[in-house]
């Protein structure tokens, strides 16, 4: 029998793959609803971008998206015809327009969250109780090292993207 002797960079290489391929079907388990409704994935974009940054111009949300702002403001013209997004003015400077989540996007991220989470609680289910801790030890060691890259307290990290489904 041989041995297979793996470098860090393919042992990255895997971790790669393997987060890769299960953030995308976990992705698109929870975005298909939506889609199906004539929601975009741009718009669900948007709808994580502004839960994550908050109220935002106009402009911001092009950067964001990485196109004109007339390709934003058409993109948040039919998230506000679907109740998705609205446009707040600044009261010191009228000219001024914000975009923040309306209710009703806030709801629709909190769903597609809520499916997300349900399909890795059944996922998890799949695991033994050895399996389970393997996966909690590595990822807590893997949220120290996102902390660590991003300047932010892990604690603090945990705290900020703290989500509830239908399963509690």
């Amino acid at each position: 029998m041989r041995t297979t002797v793996q470098t860090r960079e393919d042992l990255i290489g895997s971790i790669l793959s393997e987060v890769g391929w299960s953030l995308r079907e976990l992705r698109c388990a929870s975005t298909e609803k939506f889609v199906k409704q004539g929601i975009s994935m741009t718009q669900i974009h948007v709808l994580r971008q502004l839960e994550q940054h908050g109220t935002m111009s106009m402009s911001r949300i092009a950067e964001l998206l990485d196109v004109s702002l007339s390709n934003a403001t058409g993109i948040i013209d039919r998230m506000a015809e679907r109740g998705l997004v609205e446009r707040v003015r600044v009261p010191d400077d009228r000219r001024v327009v914000l975009i923040q989540p309306s209710e009703l996007g806030i709801q629709a991220l909190d769903e597609t969250e809520g499916i997300k989470l349900d399909r890795i609680r059944a996922i998890c289910n799949r695991l033994d109780d050895v399996q389970l801790r393997g996966i909690t030890r590595a990822l807590g060691n893997l949220r120290g090292a996102i902390a660590a890259e991003f300047g932010i307290d892990a604690e603090q990290a945990h705290e900020i993207h703290e989500h509830t489904t239908s399963a509690g």
